[in-house]
């Protein structure tokens, strides 16, 4: 598996492993819904750009996506997110925050080519 499918499916990450460890709230579930993630690298050798799908549901996130790839991910109710991606040994941790319709943040991995870090930007839809 490359970093390439760990990356999207981490950031898919890219979303969120919540910053707070709570039950998800009727608020975190406003960002429920399918919503698409453009992963850019700024350092290391991974992919330069990748887009992929997630869905949140009660504010946890799913990978649209396919393939042998575990995704951990929370939103909070104040949007913040954070999300671990793995599969086999390479992974990556994405952090950042959502609002009603777009959201940000950054990432970082660990590869079959070494350490990646980069920022992610997502929009609902």
């Amino acid at each position: 598996m490359s970093i390439h499918s760990v990356r999207a499916a981490t950031l898919a990450t890219a979303f969120a492993v919540a910053a707070v460890a709570a039950a998800p709230s009727a608020h975190a579930a406003s960002f429920d819904g399918p919503w698409s993630v453009l992963v850019m690298t700024r350092s290391g050798s991974c992919d330069a750009t990748y887009r992929y799908g997630v869905t949140i549901s009660n504010g946890t996130v799913y990978y649209a996506g396919g393939g042998p790839v575990s995704i951990t991910g929370r939103v909070a109710s104040s949007g913040a997110v954070s999300v671990r991606v793995s599969a086999g040994s390479q992974y990556a941790i994405g952090s950042g925050r959502l609002s009603q319709n777009r959201g940000g943040g950054s990432w970082r991995g660990q590869g079959s080519s070494g350490t990646c870090s980069g920022v992610w930007s997502a929009s609902r839809g």
